[in-house]
């Protein structure tokens, strides 16, 4: 019988569902940055020790979330760390080939800048390629049981990483952040809480989280998590150089400002994952 014609095993195949998974999940989650004009002259122009950096912090980040919702259930930390890896690449190839695709990258560009722009775009991609088994199916179900306490926190600080990563790069963030004025950035974070925590106890949403105590419920989960929102922005906004150059007021509004969509991207993970 010819090599050709060896039917392949049950596990060969699911392990190639797996990695089309995470792939199809990397473009998807990773498409708005990928595609974005400041993200591409970041990855050229980025100081690399804090490029170095991210990638390094990345890597237990998307540890925790392959322990929390992975491309396969179960299996111990050999199994998550190989798991993260897989992701890396996943998010690393996914990245280099839009790049191409749509002309950020060329042949005529030297390797630094390759590497740079890839591995900008790598974490995030492989947030979506680890995400991809509960949204793209094979974990959708509902949960069994609760989570634990910090990993609901951790939950929320990968979510508002990744909508701040989105929305950081932008030249809208500071542009908004120096049009209002201390009173209106009051009602931002203001308002950043209350949608916050509406989105996970009050209006509804499929996996809206029931809590007996609604008044405990906004301390222990709202305001922690909303403080690590702002902790998740203030390091984001350091990372991609936005807080260059700025005094404490200008950073604290930025901060704030960035905080209104990364608090729905950390309400969206305790919804979705």
């Amino acid at each position: 019988m010819s090599a050709a014609a060896v039917p392949r095993s049950p596990s060969d195949l699911a392990f190639a569902r797996d990695l089309a998974r995470g792939a199809a999940g990397a473009l998807i989650f990773a498409v708005p940055l990928l595609m974005t004009m400041e993200m591409w002259a970041l990855g050229h122009a980025m100081d690399r020790p804090r490029l170095a950096l991210f990638l390094a912090s990345g890597l237990p980040l998307l540890f925790g979330l392959s322990w929390a919702v992975g491309l396969r259930q179960g299996g111990g930390w050999l199994d998550h760390a190989l798991e993260t890896l897989t992701a890396v690449a996943l998010g690393f190839g996914v990245s280099a080939a839009v790049l191409v695709a749509v002309g950020a990258l060329g042949v005529d560009l030297p390797a630094d800048v390759w590497l740079g722009q890839v591995a900008l775009q790598t974490v995030p991609a492989a947030v979506g390629a680890l995400l991809a088994r509960r949204q793209l199916g094979g974990g959708a179900a509902d949960r069994e049981e609760p989570r634990a306490y910090p990993a609901e926190l951790f939950l929320m600080i990968v979510g508002a990483l990744f909508l701040a990563l989105n929305m950081a790069p932008t030249e809208e963030m500071a542009l908004i952040a120096w049009r209002i004025g201390p009173l209106q950035t009051a009602a931002l974070l203001l308002a950043s809480l209350i949608v916050m925590h509406a989105l996970v106890y009050a209006v509804g949403f499929a996996g809206q989280e029931d809590h007996g105590r609604p008044g405990l419920a906004f301390f222990h989960f709202t305001l922690a998590g909303y403080g690590l929102v702002l902790l998740t922005c203030l390091y984001v906004l350091w990372l991609l150089g936005r807080a260059d150059g700025q005094g404490a007021h200008e950073i604290a509004g930025l901060a704030v400002v960035l905080g209104f969509p990364a608090s729905l991207g950390a309400a969206a993970a305790r919804l979705l994952v």
